[in-house]
């Protein structure tokens, strides 16, 4: 019997061959699972990772980041972007390099996501400890602080001996393909198995094709669906980001069409229908539309397609206010669409749509009424008129207000540009306010909102997708947070554009402290006053001037008629660009129309400030409307 061929590799080497093996597949579409690295190196990756990469080449593409938790985000950009399909590992020293990965790792999982993360680890020999950067457990000698990446990753193993690699790799690559589990995965290495030599089996190796699933609705699931929207005489679709991780726009607009029952959106999933569909009515929740927020309180049927239902979606639990108010959930996993106590329609959501559609249509086929239809179609022709309005600029040497803003940039943008955004005041305006008009470009991540995501993100974004252009939307706080993968930008040659809006403070969390009572206390970037406060003259800080010393080239604008040239300049360019605007803040200009709906941030229940009492008044006024469907 001839013996099984082997190949002699360290556990870092064929961890890198692997991978580069990876595959997989969709609708009769193959794509690389792990399309390249992301890594800063260290004593703990160096001379294993680090090595192998050296060693494999143009067969695992590498790039350089400045950040680990920016690497997590690019990663994340590009996995989105790619549709779930491709993702990206990243690879970091142990101690601070590792547990840096913690928050992108987070953000990786809550938006379901995949990102293959590769830390490096203390010795599992132990031959010296502790060695530099080991957290010591006095009762626990096998921790090590890649232990925080298990909450937040949906896979996590570590890898103490080489061939303990063969099935760790093997459930890394099921859990990242697999849409109803992706997220996070992380294998944490040892520094002295990354470098340990093994013989490896050459089936190890071979070209693996991971098929990722479109689960199918199951008939007793989908009967009592297709009752439930039949029977309703006000339903409303909600649609999240799993319409987009299933490229299931085309199939939910055809649905629309067919029954003209109005679609809302999440965060994740605006964009699932463009702007001018007839059945799209705009976000929905704590930073949507008039329109759909009102369709929420009095719908009796909500159709959940794709989304988790967060507390911006819900309105804490105070939007969905008709009484016979039912939920019919239709989502990969089961976890989701059972929420709400809803009817659960565990599937894809593209097989999903495509049986709702097929079984609706069967004898005299089905629609909402007439005087539904045209009651949210007009509802939703008086919002776009507040759009416009938001939008507006009659005045073209006055300094923008940030709606401006983001009416020269919808004037100016064709299906083929990408906005992506992540926090601060911004994403509530979008949500609210941007006319999407292609299934990709609008990339706002609501679910851990994290400052510091848009610029590494942008790279992610720009990386899956060449030739279109990509814009980052950042306010002067998430710009300080995170702005050195510019230098990642600059040193790949990509023309990612950046918007810097000053507003001279956290602006969001300003006007939230003074609607909770809190005063925008701790909230504006601005010298101490004697009084001790921040209430002093505006920081002298230059982002514009900090955003060219790493290598971007920028445009400064002062006036609404700057910023429009300086915008149409930017999105010509084909290098990094940042388009430099200080904004009118919402103390001395209206902005876009105010929160349609509650969000719930509980207000201190005693206090001596005016401020803090008549807040606490309207929290338990609108705490007064939540309930739990059941």
């Amino acid at each position: 019997m001839t013996p099984p061929r082997t190949r002699r590799l360290t556990t870092a080497q064929a961890l890198v061959a692997f991978l580069a093996r990876q595959y997989t597949e969709r609708d009769g579409s193959r794509q690389r699972l792990i399309g390249a690295t992301w890594g800063i190196f260290g004593h703990g990756n160096v001379a294993g990772i680090g090595q192998a990469l050296l060693e494999t080449g143009a067969a695992m593409p590498y790039l350089q980041g400045r950040n680990e938790q920016a690497m997590v985000h690019a990663a994340v950009g590009y996995a989105r972007q790619s549709g779930r399909l491709s993702a990206h590992a990243v690879t970091t020293s142990i101690g601070p390099g590792a547990t840096n990965l913690v928050t992108g790792a987070a953000l990786a999982t809550i938006n379901r996501l995949p990102v293959l993360l590769l830390p490096g680890d203390t010795f599992a020999t132990r031959p010296a400890d502790p060695v530099l950067q080991q957290l010591e457990a006095p009762s626990d000698g096998d921790v090590s602080v890649n232990d925080c990446l298990r909450p937040v990753s949906r896979y996590f193993d570590r890898i103490s001996r080489p061939e303990a690699l063969i099935p760790a790799a093997l459930r890394a690559m099921r859990v990242l393909a697999d849409p109803a589990e992706t997220g996070a995965v992380t294998l944490a290495l040892p520094q002295d198995v990354q470098a340990e030599a093994y013989d490896w089996p050459e089936e190890f190796f071979a070209e693996r094709v991971w098929h990722v699933r479109r689960p199918a609705a199951d008939p007793d699931e989908l009967d009592r669906a297709v009752a439930a929207v039949r029977t309703a005489r006000r339903p409303l679709i909600i649609a999240g980001g799993g319409v987009h991780h299933s490229a299931a726009e085309e199939t939910l607009a055809a649905f629309a069409a067919a029954t003209r029952i109005p679609v809302a959106s999440t965060q994740a999933g605006k964009g699932s229908l463009r702007h001018d569909h007839p059945a799209d009515v705009g976000g929905i929740g704590h930073t949507g539309t008039a329109t759909a927020d009102a369709l929420a309180r009095t719908a009796d049927l909500v159709i959940g397609v794709g989304t988790r239902y967060s507390d911006f979606t819900t309105a804490s639990a105070t939007l969905f206010q008709n009484p016979a108010v039912r939920f019919l959930n239709l989502n990969v996993t089961g976890f989701d669409a059972h929420k709400q106590g809803a009817l659960p329609l565990v599937a894809d959501a593209r097989a999903g749509l495509e049986a709702l559609t097929t079984a609706l249509a069967e004898g005299d086929g089905h629609r909402a009424e007439a005087a539904y239809e045209s009651e949210y179609t007009d509802a939703k022709a008086a919002w776009e008129q507040r759009v416009d309005a938001a939008y507006a600029t009659p005045d073209p040497d006055a300094r923008p207000t940030q709606a401006q803003v983001l009416g020269l940039l919808d004037a100016l943008v064709t299906d083929d540009d990408i906005l992506i955004n992540a926090a601060g005041s911004l994403p509530g305006d979008l949500h609210k306010l941007w006319r999407t008009r292609s299934p990709r470009q609008y990339h706002v991540e609501y679910g851990y909102s994290c400052m510091g995501y848009e610029i590494p993100a942008a790279i992610g974004v720009q990386l899956a997708a060449p030739g279109r252009p990509v814009w980052a939307l950042v306010g002067d706080g998430t710009y300080l947070m995170n702005p050195t993968e510019i230098v990642t930008a600059v040193q790949e040659n990509l023309p990612v554009r950046l918007v810097v809006l000053q507003n001279h403070g956290y602006a969001s969390i300003g006007g939230l402290s003074e609607s909770t009572g809190g005063e925008r206390f701790g909230t504006a970037y601005r010298h101490r006053a004697p009084d001790g406060g921040f209430t002093g003259p505006p920081l002298p800080v230059d982002l514009a001037a900090n955003a060219a010393s790493l290598g971007m080239r920028v445009l400064r604008a002062g006036t609404v008629r700057e910023l429009r040239e300086a915008l149409a300049e930017a999105r010509s360019a084909d290098r990094p660009t940042c388009v430099y605007v200080e904004t009118e803040t919402a103390d001395t200009v209206s902005g876009p129309p105010p929160a349609q709906a509650w969000w719930d941030v509980p207000v201190a229940e005693t206090a001596t400030r005016p401020s803090a009492l008549r807040a606490r008044e309207e929290y338990e006024r609108h705490v007064a409307d939540r309930r739990r469907h059941l």
